[in-house]
């Protein structure tokens, strides 16, 4: 199955009715797409009491894209609320149960920074990392071009299905070492991710902006860019079981429109999502 989504749910206004209130929206976009990625667990654990709402207010065929906190993947700066790597992950497990209970977790997703180069230490600790996330499935987007350059590539790619990681394929400008090439390449049958961040050149490097988040996500894809992307969707799909594809480029509310427009172009009605509420008229 391709399953088409975006991240977040609470940004996307183009979605939802004046009546759908904030603790309505993950209801009322589970009534579009059935797979979203969670990026409040990126900036902080996630108290069980968050996952037990989410998981309640989703269908019971609906997925749940966990991204991995910021200090498993290097991200934080300072120090860690944690006294170890060891309670960080444990912690963050923890977190996973009401989505694994209820058989929505689609999987883990490791996103590491521009910083994290190809090199020995760093391909010791994503060994690491896989062998404390025990069978959860987790998957790996790299934000650093060495990891893909040349002959590093096909070694990168046979040390994801080595270590059973999920590729995490990413659609992003070609902005320098801190982006990386569209590897269209599955490393796991049962399941890929590709993400969409838009193709906004210029400002994807861009720094000393309080905004500079926003601009880099800043893109809406046009209608040839999305069918050349079906293409690559369809062929994913024809390799691996389960493509879960997701929007990422939100900046300007373009996310959602886009992912619905996938769905037009691939021609798929998904059963089992959520009733959706009516407008006035």
């Amino acid at each position: 199955m391709i399953l088409i989504g975006v991240t977040g749910w609470g940004d996307h206004d183009s979605l939802y009715t004046s009546r759908v209130s904030g603790r309505e929206k993950l209801t009322e976009y589970s009534s579009f797409f059935p797979v979203v990625e969670v990026d409040t667990s990126f900036y902080a654990v996630q108290p069980l009491k968050n996952a037990e709402r989410w998981v309640k207010q989703t269908p019971k065929s609906f997925r749940f894209i966990v991204k991995a906190y910021q200090g498993m993947t290097g991200h934080q700066r300072g120090d860690l609320p944690f006294d170890s790597n060891t309670e960080m992950f444990t912690a963050f497990k923890d977190s996973l149960k009401p989505y694994m209970e209820a058989g929505k977790l689609a999987m883990v997703l490791f996103q590491f920074p521009p910083w994290f180069e190809c090199k020995r230490e760093n391909v010791n600790y994503l060994r690491w990392c896989r062998i404390q996330m025990d069978d959860i499935p987790c998957a790996l987007e790299f934000r650093n071009q060495t990891w893909f350059t040349g002959e590093t590539r096909s070694k990168t790619i046979d040390f994801m299905k080595k270590e059973n990681w999920i590729h995490s394929i990413c659609d992003e400008p070609q902005a320098g070492v801190g982006s990386i090439p569209t590897v269209a390449e599955v490393t796991n049958l049962d399941q890929v991710l590709v993400r969409f961040h838009g193709r906004n050149v210029h400002g994807w490097n861009k720094r000393g902006n309080v905004n500079w988040r926003e601009v880099r996500y800043l893109y809406r894809y046009n209608q040839r860019e999305l069918e050349e992307w079906s293409k690559v969707l369809k062929k994913l799909h024809s390799q691996c079981e389960n493509v879960y594809a997701v929007f990422n480029n939100n900046s300007g509310g373009d996310a959602a429109d886009n992912a619905l427009q996938m769905l037009d172009l691939l021609n798929i009605e998904y059963g089992g999502l959520a009733p959706r509420q009516l407008g006035l008229f």
